[in-house]
């Protein structure tokens, strides 16, 4: 894990309204991946590999979109179509929030 991975805090939420969990996914970008447009000029839905997102920095987003939102993306989600947008992350987030804590 890296440096600034692990000085994501830890969250607990249950469940985060969307706007607020893609706000924090960008924070997350910001910190571990170096794209080559500012994140904020990044539509939710716009392409983050057009935008310059690597193999390392998908695993570094992996990681702490793990850290920050206390979920586990299973193996089986893994995939470049999971990382390709704000919007794909976020839905990816809100379909494990409800999974693992309506268990």
């Amino acid at each position: 894990m890296s440096a600034l991975v692990a000085r994501l805090p830890e969250r607990t939420t249950p469940r985060m309204p969307e706007q607020h969990v893609k706000n924090e996914i960008r924070t997350i970008l910001k910190h571990v991946a170096h794209l080559e447009a500012a994140i904020d000029s990044i539509g939710d839905g716009d392409d983050l590999y057009e935008a310059g997102l690597s193999s390392l920095d998908t695993i570094q987003l992996m990681l702490a979109i793990e850290k920050q939102f206390n979920i586990e993306i299973p193996d089986e989600m893994l995939n470049r179509n999971l990382f390709r947008s704000i919007d794909a992350l976020a839905n990816t987030v809100a379909t494990l929030q409800r999974t693992e804590h309506s268990a």
